[in-house]
């Protein structure tokens, strides 16, 4: 009997445990974004996303309440405010406070303060992290538009840019690594997808920190098979086969015998284009020792692509592209969902590092030949 009533106890605590509970964001929006009527709230469920919209009330603030029964991600935005979205991951019984602003300059929609839980906290950083350093390189952006080709500042602004670059990722990495046993960092972490390799240290963290608690969570799952199936240094690069322009077909592992940099890129990618004038000085420097380039575009225009490279005086034999964008083969191969990103390969054509660009490939490189 006693059994018996032990166990209806110990069913009806795990069904108490995972009943739906009510969460609740209170928003304010800041003065900047006056006449916005309505914000939409959006549900992500694996891959959909299902909408939700709530009224601004006359104070410039809103409530919006869900019934959960797991942790969840939520997109809050507006059509006022663009494609620009702040992320919220809410938890069963949460009680969030958020205020929201939009710089309109910098098309950028900014998470200004937080409160009520970790999560939100982690996510207002990154937001701000992401927001500061968008600004300044929009700013070098624009400075480098302005110079000739011929104009030696470029290269100094392309270096800005990559200190800048590595800046933020030096401090969006501790963020995430300080608070590896928070949900949202599980999310966050996709933004170093493109440079997997070098922040696999971090997914591994922030598996070990929540797979147990939240081992059936989507974002847990992505992470947890991103650190089973990463090209980590010294493992052999998988091939790529693509066409050049004149529809000649290009074999990565007919490189062989060379020290290989693939570059993926594209004619609309800005930061590619400011990295160009270093990998072309690059190549001419050590071309003669052994060091080749497959350049690997995500275009969708082949005249925009060959046009790109004629421009930027990029020389060298090995371009590809099977003109898909971002559905291209070759970066699929690679796991690539930014550009740029490198990948620079010993001459067995094994991995040995990523994403390298200004002084950090140049430094590697000196290393590799003996200087």
């Amino acid at each position: 009997m006693k059994r018996t009533i032990i166990l209806a106890l110990c069913i009806a605590f795990a069904i108490g445990s995972t009943q739906a509970q009510k969460a609740v964001v209170k928003g304010t929006l800041d003065k900047a974004t006056t006449g916005v009527t309505e914000i939409i709230v959006s549900k992500i469920v694996n891959s959909s996303i299902i909408p939700d919209t709530v009224k601004i009330d006359k104070g410039n603030t809103f409530k919006y309440e869900v019934v959960l029964d797991q942790p969840a991600l939520f997109l809050i935005g507006s059509p006022s405010f663009g494609q620009s979205v702040v992320h919220i991951m809410l938890h069963p019984k949460d009680n969030i406070q958020i205020t929201i602003g939009y710089d309109s300059e910098q098309e950028y929609l900014r998470l200004l303060d937080a409160k009520g839980s970790r999560d939100v906290a982690v996510y207002q950083s990154f937001n701000q992290q992401l927001y500061q350093f968008n600004k300044q390189a929009k700013k070098l952006d624009s400075e480098y538009r302005t110079r000739s080709a011929s104009n030696s500042r470029k290269m100094e602004i392309a270096d800005e840019f990559q200190q800048l670059h590595t800046s933020a990722n030096i401090a969006i990495r501790k963020l995430l690594s300080d608070n590896s046993d928070v949900l949202v960092s599980a999310f966050l972490v996709t933004y170093f997808e493109n440079d997997l390799e070098t922040y696999i240290d971090l997914y591994e963290s922030i598996e070990r920190g929540l797979s147990k608690k939240y081992g059936d969570n989507q974002f847990v799952q992505h992470v947890s098979s991103k650190v089973k199936t990463s090209l980590a240094p010294g493992k052999l690069a998988p091939e790529i086969a693509m066409k050049d322009p004149e529809g000649q077909t290009r074999k990565l592992s007919d490189l062989r015998g060379k020290i290989v940099m693939i570059d993926f890129w594209a004619s609309w990618c800005r930061p590619c284009r400011m990295e160009n004038p270093n990998v072309v000085k690059l190549y001419h420097q050590y071309h003669s020792k052994g060091f080749e380039i497959y350049s690997v575009s995500l275009d969708k225009s082949r005249d925009e692509w060959v046009k790109a490279i004629s421009q930027d005086g990029l020389v060298w034999e090995n371009h590809v592209s099977d003109l898909n964008g971002w559905t291209s083969t070759g970066g699929a191969a690679y796991g690539i969902t930014s550009v740029p990103s490198t990948v620079l390969l010993d001459r067995e054509g094994r991995i040995i590092a990523r994403n390298l660009r200004g002084r950090e490939l140049e430094n590697k490189l000196k290393e590799l030949f003996g200087e």
